[in-house]
């Protein structure tokens, strides 16, 4: 009997799978599908202190083997999202959930998680907050906060103050050394560091030669983003002592255990649920098989194994 529990940052999951930010909504929309339970866990719709709209349509444009997605973090708001979005995840997933967060500024992140922190009923729900700072800083001329180990920093510190749970930083890899950046976030505080966020792209429509996406360029995700992210994990291993939760282009049992050994202790799905509704279920349950086919009765045991 394989053994497939993995601990993030002190909480144990009963697998690694976790379906990624962005592609799984607020876990409730998943449920009418299958029972969610099954998850290691999810992290919840990227979610801001204000109500956002999103960018201008189009936002999505199909790539070989990928995407490329241009959403511009839509969601209803931190207090609607205590409000309504949890209260309806709550009947129907009963394990802690990931908390996605996003901001423009500092006190963005800070007043967010502040008040997701500062709720009971959403407090207990959440076991780790998933900082992503692949945002643009709009006090810092529109760079965003994780191109550079200093602002990386400073926002995993302001967070690390207002919170006594698990943070996670998502970095981008749309930087020089990736490995610097994830050893700041360390150093300032981090409990994990997730990567990788979507790469930039961009795609060309023929008949009018202007970019497909009204924004122009976007994050590209997808199967073809696999090598580029299992590099990266690679690397932050080598280079920090926390927690890494690897994702990009992962779409099989196969390439779960790939990641792990690249150092990921557990990972996310994202495209590939967009694809298949069903996709983070089927690979939790191949995880089993394809860990008998190569006689691995303790899954945790793959973690950095590659190195």
């Amino acid at each position: 009997m394989v053994n497939t529990n993995v601990n993030l940052c002190g909480i144990t999951l009963d697998n690694p799978v976790i379906p990624a930010s962005g592609t799984f909504g607020f876990g409730y929309e998943f449920a009418e599908l299958y029972d969610i339970n099954c998850l290691g866990t999810f992290s919840f719709k990227g979610t801001t202190l204000e109500p956002r709209f999103g960018n201008p349509t189009p936002r999505i444009a199909e790539c070989p083997d990928g995407m490329i997605n241009a959403v511009g973090l839509q969601n209803p708001g931190v207090d609607k999202v205590i409000s309504e979005e949890l209260p309806k995840l709550a009947q129907v997933f009963h394990k802690p959930v990931m908390a996605n967060v996003s901001g423009f500024s500092v006190s963005d992140y800070v007043t967010t998680v502040e008040k997701l922190e500062g709720h009971g009923d959403a407090s207990q729900q959440i076991g780790w907050f998933e900082i992503n700072i692949s945002c643009p800083n709009v006090h810092g001329g529109g760079m965003a906060f994780g191109t550079c180990p200093q602002s990386a920093a400073e926002i995993t510190q302001a967070v690390r103050k207002v919170t006594h749970k698990p943070i996670l930083i998502k970095l981008s890899p749309n930087v020089t050394d990736i490995a610097e950046i994830a050893k700041a976030c360390e150093a300032a505080g981090a409990d994990g560091i997730s990567l990788i966020n979507t790469l930039l792209g961009m795609r060309i429509d023929l008949k009018n030669r202007k970019p497909v996406i009204a924004n122009k360029m976007g994050g590209f995700s997808g199967h073809a983003i696999l090598p580029v992210a299992l590099r990266m994990v690679y690397q932050v291993y080598e280079a920090v002592k926390i927690p890494i939760v690897g994702m990009g282009g992962v779409s099989s049992a196969e390439e779960v255990m790939e990641m792990m050994l690249a150092g990921a202790t557990a990972v996310e799905i994202g495209a590939a649920n967009l694809i298949d509704p069903y996709a983070s279920k089927k690979i939790i349950e191949d995880l089993p098989k394809v860990c008998d086919r190569y006689k691995i009765k303790e899954l945790k045991e793959l973690i950095g194994g590659a190195h």
